[in-house]
């Protein structure tokens, strides 16, 4: 009797299960670990008063699980969109892909919103006043809107990730669900007055980080099994996500530590119930790290060599692995995130007018040493600059492996930027500048005129589209969309010089005179907006005068003079204006900080006016000096051709003058 064969399963059902038991290994990992975290940590331990219910304590920690990977998701095939995937039907199948975490993202969040509020309020729907009482808390509580905006834009990136078809739309709808995270950061442990800045900005580049590393995982496991990323188009797409996943370690690993060192006091509370979910947390990254590394590089070799039986099997291990160690990192996150730190979140009794203010300690008494022996760690821009350092330097020594020359005077004065800019957003500039008027005049002024002086002389874009590399299969990589950006329209229009100058001079007086100051010192991203204008400001303004990088349309030399000149009595009239001034700028900061030393508020501002009218003559003239020698250096290199085309082939221009000299003598005659 001859036995019938036994089917052989089809391939997309084959993917499908390794999909399915990728993911669902991966939730069920967090959720797993979350129980875990939960018996160690007490957080489903009923509240001691306006106790929700059992049913809220402990869904709403799964509900958070659910909810971040949720949003992994639509931000890694987003990112994928934007930069992994070339131009072919993945593109499509990736927004479908994002389309759909966005729903599930939605719905998570809409679950997370209530469960909170029932979790803050101590009730239950059944009460009366719920209803008005969750109206209020959505419209009222800042918790409450921060979590009503995060739904509306979960909602939003899911019918734009519908609409768009292009990589420029989906880099559009990828910075609306980041602002997401943003808000997200400031629902987190504040980690007491002394701490908020950085355990805000430490959560945000977590959230980045985690989504972007776990979210392209998501997205590529989720091509894959819809028949997408096959062969070389595979071998593509994990190469391109190797290096992000690397910087995504890096970030997690640095904010993790940001985050540790405001929430723990010492090596002591390690051995606490927070203390040890931060050490199974660390264990976890570095194991991801590792063994994610060991898995791509095999990946992409059997991929690019054409060893197809192998491939589908590197890459479900690679997925199944990675996800299942994410899923538990998710897990003790979220259980973190709903503990208590060593550290109380809040704020202690008898503190200063200043602590009051500003949520920090009033720094000493300002001295000639105390600008360069206070620091306060601004852990976002630490890590860009750190970066910008990082990636400068790789660019370089890629031109010089391949044999090309590129200045070490350039290289230097990159690097000197970035260490003044250190010194700006960490420094005794960033510790005095949030306390003292003139002190930030002197931030104002470094950031916005020195340090892009170096950045103008140090040419990166020029470097950047030298060292990266070229695609040729419609995807965009770094070097695409830098191109797309300096020959876009408003990248042109901004890069003029008669605009840079523009936005230069009359950005301050828009600046200071309207909230938008007293908003750079009330929040962080207020903060950290004041930094990127102005620094990218000056950087327009110095490379449209003397800069080589591309963009700008550089008038004649006498243009960029009039202009420079005239950017220079602008400050000088800014200048003027503060120095005579009787009204204080943002009274309820600088007049309320309790300072025992120094000047009064008003005469510091006075100072500060001198500062800007000072300190900020002193670059402008020597970017004068700049165009002026440069000016007489292409005036003599044009004198010089002239020369040589007169010696090649004799001077027609002055033949035919002394020609018309002679007729005209010769009819006078």
């Amino acid at each position: 009797m001859q036995q019938t064969p036994t089917p052989t399963p089809a391939v997309p059902a084959i993917r499908r299960r390794h999909y399915a038991l990728s993911i669902g290994t991966a939730v069920a990992t967090g959720l797993l670990l979350v129980l875990l975290a939960g018996t160690t940590t007490q957080i489903f331990a009923p509240a001691v008063i306006a106790d929700p219910g059992a049913l809220v304590r402990w869904t709403l920690p799964l509900v958070s699980v659910a909810g971040e990977l949720a949003t992994a998701i639509t931000i890694g095939a987003l990112v994928a969109v934007v930069f992994l995937l070339g131009d072919n039907p993945d593109r499509s199948r990736a927004l479908l892909v994002a389309a759909t975490g966005a729903s599930l993202w939605t719905l998570t969040a809409v679950a997370d919103t209530l469960l909170t509020f029932t979790d803050v309020l101590g009730g239950q729907p059944s009460d009366g006043a719920y209803g008005a009482q969750l109206a209020s808390f959505l419209t009222d509580v800042p918790l409450g809107r921060i979590l009503l905006a995060i739904t509306i834009i979960a909602a939003a990136v899911a019918l734009l990730a519908i609409l768009v078809r292009t990589p420029t739309g989906a880099a559009w709808t990828l910075a609306l669900a980041a602002s997401a995270l943003a808000l997200r950061s400031l629902t987190g442990h504040s980690a007491g007055a002394s701490g908020h800045n950085i355990a805000v900005s430490a959560m945000f580049l977590h959230l980045v980080g985690a989504a972007t590393w776990v979210g392209v995982l998501l997205a590529l496991a989720a091509l894959r099994t819809a028949g997408g990323l096959r062969g070389p188009a595979m071998a593509d797409a994990v190469a391109r996500f190797s290096p992000v996943a690397a910087w995504c370690l890096a970030i997690v690993g640095y904010s993790g530590i940001a985050s540790a060192t405001v929430r723990l006091d010492g090596p002591s509370d390690l051995t606490t119930g927070y203390g040890r979910l931060v050490i199974a947390k660390v264990v976890l990254i570095a194991a991801i790290g590792v063994l994610g590394l060991m898995h791509r590089r095999a990946l992409v070799a059997r991929s690019a060599g054409g060893r197809l039986a192998h491939e589908g099997r590197t890459f479900w291990r690679l997925v199944t692995v990675e996800l299942v160690l994410m899923g538990a990192v998710v897990g003790v996150a979220s259980a973190l995130g709903a503990s208590s730190p060593p550290v109380p979140d809040e704020a202690g009794v008898g503190l200063t007018p200043a602590e009051i203010v500003t949520g920090e300690p009033l720094p000493p008494e300002q001295t000639a040493a105390t600008w360069f022996t206070q620091w306060r760690w601004d852990v976002l821009m630490t890590l860009l600059i750190a970066a910008a350092i990082v990636v400068y330097i790789r660019w370089v020594l890629r031109l010089r492996r391949r044999g090309d020359h590129w200045s070490w005077g350039r290289t230097a004065a990159w690097c000197t930027g970035m260490l003044v800019m250190l010194w700006v957003t960490s420094g005794g500039a960033a510790v005095y500048g949030h306390v003292l008027f003139s002190a930030h005049m002197v931030q104002h002024m470094v950031m916005a005129m020195v340090v892009p002086l170096f950045l103008t002389m140090s040419a990166p874009v020029t470097l950047a589209l030298r060292a990266l590399p070229k695609r040729h299969d419609g995807s965009r990589g770094p070097r695409e969309w830098l191109l797309v950006l300096v020959q876009s329209r408003w990248g042109s229009f901004f890069a003029s010089p008669l605009v840079a100058a523009t936005n230069f001079a009359g950005s301050m007086i828009l600046f200071y005179f309207t909230d938008l100051f007293e908003w750079s010192l009330t929040t962080h991203v207020g903060h950290i907006a004041m930094i990127v204008h102005f620094t990218l400001a000056g950087y327009l303004f110095a490379n449209a005068l003397i800069g080589i990088d591309p963009g700008p349309k550089r008038p004649g030399y006498p243009m960029r003079l009039l202009l420079l000149f005239a950017t220079m009595a602008f400050h000088a009239f800014f200048g003027v204006t503060l120095v005579t001034s009787e009204v204080l700028l943002v009274p309820e900061w600088f007049g309320l900080l309790g300072r025992t030393w120094g000047k009064s508020a008003i005469a510091d501002q006075q100072v500060g006016g001198s500062v800007a009218w000072g300190i900020g003559e002193i670059p402008t003239m020597v970017l004068a000096v700049v165009v002026a020698v440069r000016w007489a250096k292409d005036d003599e290199r044009a004198a010089r051709r002239r020369d040589r085309r007169v010696a090649a082939r004799g001077d027609a221009e002055l033949d035919d003058y002394n020609e018309m000299l002679a007729k005209l003598a010769e009819r006078d005659g």
